[in-house]
């Protein structure tokens, strides 16, 4: 075998429960198919293959298979190579499509709560991770990866079966350069449901963007959008639902996302106004009355969130009242307008603000569209991402569950195509014979929904025709024409009349995953969804740039009598490219399955999977790809895996490895008509056969254990025996050896013992002579010696004797001297001997002292405290001279300071003043240097701008990012503060706008607590009629708060602005 067949190392028949295929199944049954999902779901084996198909459990609960080397695992390996798993799937689509230059697609479905938006992700992930790492290759990867909260945001929601349900269908095309890194991408939204914005179910929740814009935005954005943080005050949120700090933290996640993304703030601004505004919408009262004909119309009530409408969507009150309340009908030579009833004012209410939101959402698409577009027009590869809708079938089925489960009809249909149309192609390159499979068609259920005669066509004819028009009418012409369909059943025909599951406004379609039954009430408007023509208008007259755009059909000059698409239509063409996007890629499923319906792990409800099971059509897929060979695997992995079942092939096969198989292949027990050699591949028919080969292989590995072993413990003992027989020798060499050695040892000890005894005699005369003629040296030396000292004796005795007489002669001298003098000066002495010994005595003591602190003086610091210490007489003069020395080291301090310097320290000598001894956080701040602007605001360009006309407030005395504390919550705003040289400015820490100014000279009082905390009150004087002291008092929070009220006092006093009260008040408690 070549080098590329020995890396590889493991199978997906390795170490797995159940079949990790469902191709491999001995039963091909639903009961089949529902236990071995089961036993792989109890073993956290979440993904089970069916051929390039990944069936994907929900497994409601985080496992260790997502991590970064899973994806080293996975990446570069082909699809059975490792354990069932996206990553596989993600991995075999993208090789294709950078090697081979062909286009793929994803196409993920499942029912809602089954993971579909997850696995997404988990190709999404996967690809980033294995592409390029270049950085405008990853800006493009953080966009494509932040659509996904985006999207969540504005189109998932809560419903009984998932937390974050998708409400609507994505497709995502993502473009590739040569290189095999993504470059861009286009999304395409499909059928948002969009009546969700007015009304939820029971324990259903709004889309996320509102609960999250109401409990994540700041109070300022909530006070400039007329908000409140209280979810119940809106008639359009579900009084039920709850929000949570999920959707706090999700609020800054969206905002993020649509910065990096490419939305510029003021769009921000527009689309939290239009969300504004449909809160403010559902609020609005309606009132009926009547006119002076007894006619009844309606009228909205002029009340506070009609206002707030007007302002949010800048739209006159007057227009908002006539588009909700009046129709306008054109004619070709007329218009007419008439009033509405409270119930159509109501509906034409609700149809505004479902209008206003999707048209917003589908803005947002493009707006991210526009962001990923590809600028460069090189060729690119593209792989899709479909993430849509699974078959719905409720206990009340309606015009939406209609066009879901067409679509997934059509899902269905390119689904069966295209994998018989891989399995034919692989069976053509393979050179195997191609035979006609027989399966269910399902294009007899989409020609009768979408053909000419079908039923959205019907649909439409009632929606256009002129008279009376209703739901019923509909379900008639239905029966009329549909009645012979043998997927079509109604209550009219004979063979169902007595059908208690059908009733009078339903009618049946048998699709391929199952009986639904539609009730077509509401068919006929929801298939129109219309809006009236002066709601446009009136939109479109409005001052938000953003709404004039969404509704740009409101133009004059682009008025058109011509009737719009009905939704149905709409759909089905969005449908058709749909389809002819994906038969033009090479597509990669995706089935996922929900476990249960609580939501919770580890819990398989057999009844929900045995369902989703019959409507995803597994058990047809798993029969498509059973109808020829169930298994088929490359020729190398076939040989590496089982080449031990022959000895031809055991341990290494030389040749070819198709010639290898067939050797091993041939030398089993299967039968011919079992397996089929193909160019590249081994094909198997059975499963069982594939099985059997596994226990052959699992016997033989056995058997080679075995032998391996016997064979290890034989060169284990020989070489034991071996290793024994060469210490023998060793031992028998060594101990000869030693025996000679030592019968050669004891005979040179001999010798040496002679020749020791015979030299030490020898030695020892010699030494005898040495030693006599030594003690006649040292004999001669002593009789010498005791001759010198004696001389020597007698010579000392002589001048000691000498040397006493001339002592004794000098004293007798002396003591007479001193008679004399005595004599001579015994009058005066007594009179001056004592002050002059009292004032040497103190000279000395005095030079002493002064000695002793000169050289004991303390270093120049002007902290240093200690002090040569001295006897109680010289304390005073100690002390003097101590402060004389503290004033020359200060001064001589302050001649070195820089005017700097000097200034930092005067503005530390007045924080002391005003602090020390009075407040508890002054200490933590006495080493730490005055640095002013701590922001840069002085050299900002904007800063000319916001002082434009204020001189003095062009000097940033002090600047920083504070805390603004609300009065009434406690609730805290970063704002920017400056103390200037005429004014308190605070501004807006983002856009720095201004928000207040508050001239010194109407500065009263900084209020402080004595405690270790951040917080000053700047009070203002009592003065309402100026603008900016209405406000009243300010709640500032700062860690540099000591700094903040030394820098206003210091500019006070230059300003020369007196106060009869101290400006810095510190209270008692």
């Amino acid at each position: 075998m070549d080098n590329d067949n020995q890396e590889i190392h493991e199978s997906i028949l390795d170490d797995t429960t159940g079949v990790p295929d469902l191709i491999l199944l001995d039963e091909v049954s639903d009961n089949a198919i529902l236990f071995n999902l089961q036993q792989r779901y109890y073993d956290n084996q979440i993904y089970t293959y069916i051929g390039n198909v990944v069936i994907s459990v929900n497994p409601y609960q985080k496992l260790p298979i997502y991590t970064s080397e899973t994806i080293l695992n996975y990446r570069g390996k082909s699809l059975y190579e490792l354990q069932p798993h996206i990553y596989a799937i993600a991995d075999n689509a993208y090789r294709a499509l950078r090697d081979r230059d062909e286009d793929q697609c994803v196409i993920i479905s499942g029912e809602s709560g089954s993971g579909k938006t997850e696995a997404s992700k988990v190709v999404m992930q996967y690809i980033a991770a294995v592409s390029g790492k270049s950085k405008d290759v990853e800006l493009v990867k953080e966009q494509l990866l932040q659509t996904n909260p985006l999207l969540e945001a504005f189109g998932n929601a809560k419903t009984h079966r998932n937390n974050n349900s998708s409400r609507f269908g994505k497709y995502m095309d993502i473009e590739f350069d040569f290189k095999g890194d993504p470059v861009g991408g286009v999304i395409t939204n499909y059928l948002l449901e969009k009546s969700r914005v007015v009304s939820q179910a029971d324990g259903e929740r709004n889309f996320h963007i509102f609960y999250q814009l109401l409990v994540g935005a700041s109070e300022q954005i909530l006070d400039d959008l007329y908000l409140t943080d209280d979810i119940r005050d809106y008639n359009y949120i579900n009084p039920y639902s709850v929000a949570t700090e999920i959707d706090e933290n999700d609020f800054t996640e969206t905002l993020q996302a649509m910065e990096i993304v490419g939305f510029q703030s003021i769009e921000v601004k527009y689309v939290l106004q239009l969300l504004a505004a449909i809160l403010h919408i559902g609020n609005l009262q309606l009132s009926e009355k009547e006119d002076e004909s007894g006619n009844e119309f309606s009228e909205i009530n002029l009340n506070r969130d009609l206002q707030i409408v007007s302002k949010l969507t800048n739209c006159k009150i007057s227009q908002f009242q006539y588009a909700i309340t009046q129709k306008l009908v054109e004619t070709k030579y007329e218009q007419v307008t008439t009033s509405l009833t409270i119930a159509q004012a109501r509906y034409a209410r609700d149809a505004l603000a479902k209008a206003i939101y999707s048209r917003l959402f589908s803005w947002i698409v493009d707006k991210v569209n526009e962001s990923l577009t590809v600028k460069e027009t090189a060729t690119r590869k593209v792989m899709g991402v479909l993430d849509i809708y699974g078959f719905e079938i409720f206990q009340n089925n309606s015009f939406e569950q209609f066009i879901i489960n067409y679509c997934n009809e059509k899902l269905q249909q390119i689904f069966i195509e295209m994998t018989l149309k891989l399995e034919q192609e692989e069976y053509v390159n393979e050179g195997m014979p191609w035979t006609h499979i027989d399966y269910f068609n399902n294009k007899i259920i989409c020609d009768l929904i979408e053909k000419n005669n079908g039923i959205l066509s019907m649909l439409d004819e009632e929606c256009i025709r002129p008279g009376k028009v209703s739901d019923k009418t509909f379900l008639d012409k239905l029966n009329n024409r549909c009645s012979k369909h043998p997927h079509y059943q109604s209550k009219s025909m004979k063979e169902f009349s007595r059908d208690s599951t059908l009733d009078r406004e339903s009618f049946r379609l048998v699709h391929y995953a199952g009986n639904v039954t539609y009730n077509v009430n509401g068919f006929i408007d929801k298939n129109n969804d219309n809006l009236h023509r002066n709601i446009s208008q009136a939109m479109y007259t409005s001052g938000n740039p953003l709404l004039q755009f969404l509704f740009i059909e409101g133009n004059p000059k682009l008025a058109s009598r011509k009737r719009p698409p009905t939704s149905g239509s709409q759909f089905k063409k969005s449908v058709a490219q749909l389809m002819v996007n994906l038969l033009a890629k090479t597509p990669n499923y995706i089935r996922c399955i929900k476990p249960n319906d609580k939501q919770i792990p580890e819990d398989f409800d057999i009844s929900i999977v045995r369902h989703q099971i019959q409507y995803l059509g597994l058990l047809e897929n798993v029969r498509v790809r059973r109808a020829g060979y169930a298994f088929r695997q490359t020729y190398a992995k076939i040989l590496y895996r089982y080449k031990m079942l022959s000895m031809a092939t055991w341990p290494r096969w030389e040749g070819d490895t198709k010639a290898g198989v067939q050797e091993m292949i041939e030398s089993l027990p299967i039968e011919p008509n079992e397996y089929a050699y193909g160019k590249t591949k081994l094909f198997i028919r059975n499963p069982r056969t594939l099985f059997n080969m596994e226990e052959w292989r699992r016997m033989r590995l056995y058997d080679l254990a075995t032998e391996i072993q016997a064979k290890f413990r034989g060169f284990y003992l020989r070489k034991w025996y071996l290793r024994l027989r060469r210490s023998q020798i060793s031992i028998s060499a060594n101990w000869r050896c030693y025996r000679e050695r030592a019968s050669f040892l004891s005979v040179r000890f001999a010798s040496i013992a002679v020749q020791r005894f015979c030299r030490g005699w020898k030695a020892r005369k010699l030494y005898r002579k040495l030693k006599y003629e030594k003690q006649c040296t040292i004999a001669q030396g002593v009789i010498r010696r005791f001759y010198f000292g004696w001389k020597a004796r007698k010579l000392a005795r002589k001048l000691r004797e000498e040397k006493r007489r001339n002592l004794a002669a000098n004293v007798i001298r002396t003591f007479f001297f001193g008679w004399q003098i005595r004599k001579k000066y015994r009058k005066k002495f007594p009179s001056i001997a004592g002050p002059k010994v009292y004032r040497f005595l103190r000279q000395s003591l005095n030079y002493r002292f002064l000695k002793a602190v000169i050289d004991e003086l303390p270093s120049e610091s002007p902290i240093e405290k200690n002090w040569p210490s001295c006897g109680p007489m010289f304390e005073e003069i100690s002390d003097q001279l101590r402060e004389m020395h503290h004033v020359w080291r200060c001064a001589r301090f302050r001649r070195r300071l820089s005017p700097e310097q000097r200034e930092i320290y005067s503005e530390k000598l007045l924080a002391s003043q005003l602090f020390n001894n009075k407040k508890e956080y002054y200490s933590q701040t006495v080493g730490v240097p005055f640095r002013g602007d701590y922001c840069g605001l002085g050299k900002h360009p904007l800063w000319k701008t916001i002082t434009k006309g204020y001189d003095k407030d062009k000097e940033v005395h002090w600047a920083d990012t504070v805390i603004k504390l609300h009065r009434a919550n406690g609730k805290g705003v970063p704002r920017i503060l400056a103390v200037t040289g005429a004014a308190i400015i605070i501004l807006d820490s983002k856009t720095l706008s201004l928000k207040y100014r508050i001239p010194l000279h109407e500065l009263a009082t900084l209020l402080f607590s004595p405690h270790n905390d951040t917080v000053c009150v700047i009070q203002c004087r009592m003065d309402k009629t100026l603008p900016h002291l209405k406000k009243g008092d300010f709640l500032i929070q700062t860690h540099h708060v000591i700094e903040l009220a030394t820098k206003i006092v210091l500019v006070l006093k230059d300003l020369s602005i007196s106060n009869d009260e101290p400006v810095v008040k510190i209270a008692k408690k």
